[in-house]
């Protein structure tokens, strides 16, 4: 499904707790991440009829995510991304996606440290 007319799906701060991190206490601690999704799709399909297999179903993504992420023990935010941005476009039909990882607290005097990808089925 592309999306020709700029159609997106949006998923905002969807929050998943891993363990990440280069220093020893973060090996040990789940740290909260929040996530940012635009996902590119064409929803014209969907909203003629209402079915959910003509669009993404973005509970499956955030769901699917939120599993990996959990499972494996990244060390940098950017490792996260960059999977996860792969791992979207492979299991999705979305034909981009920009994908925001935010790790609050990272620095003590921000509010959040973040990296922000974009990447396409081609790449």
């Amino acid at each position: 499904m592309s999306a020709p007319t700029g159609d997106k799906i949006l998923i905002r701060e969807l929050r998943v707790r891993a363990i990440i991190g280069v220093h020893p206490w973060e090996r040990r601690i789940p740290q909260l991440l929040l996530l940012d999704l635009d996902l590119s799709v064409d929803i014209k399909a969907a909203a003629a009829t209402e079915d959910l297999s003509h669009t993404v179903d973005y509970a499956a993504v955030s769901e699917r995510l939120t599993h990996y992420i959990q499972l494996e023990k990244f060390h940098l935010i950017e490792t996260l991304a960059e999977r996860c941005a792969a791992l979207v476009l492979a299991e999705f039909a979305v034909q981009t996606v920009t994908f925001r990882v935010s790790k609050p607290e990272a620095v003590p005097s921000a509010r959040t440290v973040s990296v922000e990808i974009v990447r396409q089925r081609d790449d």
